[in-house]
């Protein structure tokens, strides 16, 4: 499989527009939220970081350098953008606490601030966020202003596609190039590379079922045969387990229907749902087998995602907008449904 189509299509219809993205660092700026607050004991110091121009795990590595322990006792919730301003939580296991005083975080590195600490009784592990706030400003607009608004007043309410972001497939796809390569025995990889790998031929399937589903405008439906997820947990409301309350708290935002990231096990979807979701094994064999033996099981994601505390105004021609996103979302995914060429 080769000349990988990135195309998606858009909810609303057409672009209203183009527009500069991360022209300056500070165009995009991206805060962490985890879901508890560091307790101020244990051996795990916690470390809240801004850094710019630099990727997470270059950062934990020189926190750990700055430490003297080892990368592996560094954590960190998720992997931030290299492009643009961001601030995270890392964790350094240190167990003597006095240790801590005499360290010097000003040799982080060039763009990287260590701007307050705090003591926690656990390791940081990945995924353990609630998601992420974003600021960010586009520039050279082209398209009209009213557009644009409704647009962004309509995403406000209704939610976006819950597309991956095309960083996740690698330049021109060579990441799913590599999966294909993985899963025909061509090419071996790392633990770490091979996990990458597969993610992203996960995410092609799923965001190709999701375009689907876009396409005969049933994204954002309550079917018979959908399964459903919770906006605020993973958990799952199967189709025959559904009560009387399912289709307000679906209307509401409480409840989302989801579709497969591939893997190992049967389908929990029904009907028509059911067929479409089956569909991605007969049009892409390879991903959906190379998956399956090589181990995964198969999950569920949202289908759309709706930007929390969604606010945007115009300044000398620019756009400026913030909004919160739980963690697995993307910031592009919102302004693709309004930009071209996003990324």
């Amino acid at each position: 499989m080769s000349d990988w189509d990135m195309t998606l299509p858009r909810a609303g219809g057409d672009a209203c527009g183009r527009a500069a993205f991360k022209v300056q660092p500070e165009d995009f700026r991206v805060e962490e939220v985890l879901p508890f607050e560091p307790c101020g004991e244990g051996e795990h110091l916690f470390l809240w970081v801004e850094k710019a121009g630099q990727n997470t795990q270059w950062v934990a590595r020189n926190l750990a350098r700055i430490a003297g322990i080892t990368p592996s006792s560094v954590g960190y919730a998720g992997l931030k953008d290299r492009q643009g301003v961001t601030r995270q939580w890392f964790s350094l296991q240190l167990p003597g606490k006095g240790r801590a005083d005499d360290l010097d975080w000003s040799s982080c590195g060039e763009g990287i601030s260590v701007l307050k600490t705090a003591w926690h009784n656990r390791k940081l592990r990945q995924g353990a966020l609630s998601g992420n706030r974003f600021e960010i400003r586009l520039q050279d607009i082209v398209g009209n202003q009213v557009d644009i608004d409704e647009r962004l007043r309509g995403i406000s309410h209704n939610g976006v596609p819950n597309y991956f972001g095309m960083q996740r497939f690698g330049f021109d796809g060579g990441n799913l190039d590599k999966a294909l390569a993985l899963f025909a025995r061509k090419l071996r990889l790392k633990r770490d590379q091979k996990s990458i790998v597969l993610s992203a031929a996960r995410s092609w399937l799923f965001n190709q079922l999701l375009a689907q589903r876009v396409r005969e405008h049933t994204w954002s439906c309550l079917l018979e045969g959908d399964v459903l997820t919770f906006r605020d947990s993973h958990s799952l409301i199967l189709p025959e387990r559904r009560d009387d309350t399912v289709t307000e708290r679906f209307v509401s935002g409480e409840l989302h229907n989801t579709g497969p990231l591939w893997g190992r096990g049967s389908l929990l979807s029904e009907g028509e749902v059911n067929a479409w979701e089956a569909s991605l094994a007969e049009r892409w064999p390879e991903l959906c087998d190379g998956l399956e033996n090589a181990g995964m099981n198969q999950e569920r994601r949202a289908l759309r995602v709706t930007p929390e505390a969604m606010d945007w105004c115009w300044i000398e021609g620019n756009l400026s907008l913030s909004f919160f996103l739980p963690k697995g979302t993307y910031a592009t995914a919102v302004l693709n449904e309004v930009f071209e060429n996003i990324s």
